[in-house]
């Protein structure tokens, strides 16, 4: 089988700290060279020594936390960055929705922006044509085609991105997390398109933080952390041995403060049923996931998630707080800090998770991240076997067994 995909000893070292913008005088020039004689910059490595092939028609899920690496490969796959060193070669035409929203202009309307980003894409004018049907069908955005893109909410954005995306007919298949927002129909036709790649031919590389879409779309996964990767096989066993691994002692997170991002979460817990923090949360006990973020921004609506997924990669919870009704939350004194809470009933089986948090709005989303991984213990009158019975939930049960007819 060919292989559409090669990637050998590739890495992406950033320089911190380093002013790119504008020009320097020779003075200033010299200068940094001194600095830079007398000590080493402060440099990142977003990728060390990767190597990887993926075969064509077969799809490739990218796993891993924030700050892995994912992305940084996404876009060298793309040709959107030059790795610092290695290679990396795709044979093929590839197609990349990375950044939503990249090659639009929110002056025109949804029907000029379908030509621009698909020339952008590489579609001619002709095969967009042949095409528009499909795509605006896709999007399910007829009656906003003649609407200027700044009155779209994130959502009918998304759509759109993707829908044009879709329809380029790449040979290689490049999606980053761009999911997380869009309703539960078009997400499930997201990936539907996505199984249609595969099953044409082509390759998908998928990066995204639903585990549950991993393994339901890519038989393999690669499991990134601190830009190398840490593990690669088939996709339930990596994402097994991703959230089993990446479970603390203390289910509990800190995270240090960027004044550079508008929302940033700042801490994570677990508690139990009346919010006192828990070291060692047991089975058939409620429990409440916490989380305390930063807004360094006025906002007029912000909607909050929180997601909670297995070892499997399934979806045990998916709720979010603030999108409709009288549950609104405006930022007006912006910075502020803001705790969100919710509580689980007693229905979690012992096992391993793994927490997610959404921060957004209908028009824009500004957070996405896996903020914890913990545990929830066996009680001590389960039996031995009840951690290799795979269940999704074990809410309390009461049985009757008898003869028939006898209560």
């Amino acid at each position: 089988m060919q292989t559409a995909i090669e990637v050998e000893g590739l890495s992406k070292r950033y320089r911190l700290g380093q002013n790119l913008g504008g020009y320097k005088t020779l003075r200033e020039t010299l200068m940094s060279r001194r600095r830079r004689d007398a000590a080493d910059e402060a440099h990142l490595w977003a990728l060390r020594d990767v190597g990887f092939s993926v075969p064509q028609d077969q799809a490739l899920g990218l796993i891993g936390p924030n700050g892995a690496g994912k992305t940084t490969l996404l876009k060298i796959l793309a040709r959107i960055t030059q790795p610092t060193t290695g290679i990396s070669r795709t044979r093929g035409r590839a197609g990349a929705l990375l950044d939503v929203g990249t090659g639009f202009h929110p002056e025109l309307t949804g029907r000029e922006n379908i030509y621009l980003n698909a020339a952008i894409l590489g579609m001619s004018r002709r095969e967009v044509r042949r095409r528009f049907d499909e795509i605006v069908d896709f999007a399910g955005l007829e009656r906003f085609l003649d609407t200027p893109l700044k009155r779209y909410s994130w959502g009918m954005y998304l759509r759109l991105a993707f829908a044009v995306a879709a329809h380029v007919e790449p040979d290689i298949v490049i999606v980053d997390e761009v999911l997380a927002i869009g309703d539960a129909r078009f997400r499930a036709k997201c990936l539907e398109k996505m199984s249609e790649f595969g099953q044409e031919g082509r390759t998908v590389v998928f990066v995204s933080h639903d585990l549950g879409s991993i393994t339901q779309l890519c038989r393999r996964a690669i499991w990134l952390d601190h830009g190398q990767i840490q593990a690669d096989g088939p996709s339930e066993e990596i994402v097994r041995r991703y959230v089993r691994d990446s479970v603390g002692d203390v289910p509990r997170a800190d995270f240090t403060p960027d004044p550079s991002r508008r929302v940033q979460v700042l801490a994570a817990e677990v508690a139990d049923g009346s919010g006192v923090a828990i070291d060692h949360p047991e089975r058939g006990q409620p429990l409440t996931l916490r989380v305390r973020f930063v807004v360094r921004e006025p906002l007029p609506v912000v909607a909050i998630g929180f997601t909670l997924q297995d070892h499997r990669g399934i979806r045990v919870l998916d709720e979010v707080w603030g999108e409709h009704g009288s549950d609104m939350l405006a930022i007006d004194d912006a910075p502020t800090e803001i705790e969100a809470e919710i509580v689980v009933p007693p229905i979690l089986p012992a096992g391993s998770y793994l927490v997610g948090v959404t921060i957004g709005s209908s028009y824009d989303l500004f957070l996405e991240q896996e903020v914890l991984h913990f545990r929830v213990w066996p009680r001590a009158d389960d039996p031995a076997d009840s951690l290799e019975r795979d269940r999704v939930v074990q809410p309390p049960v009461t049985w009757h067994v008898g003869r028939a007819g006898i209560r």
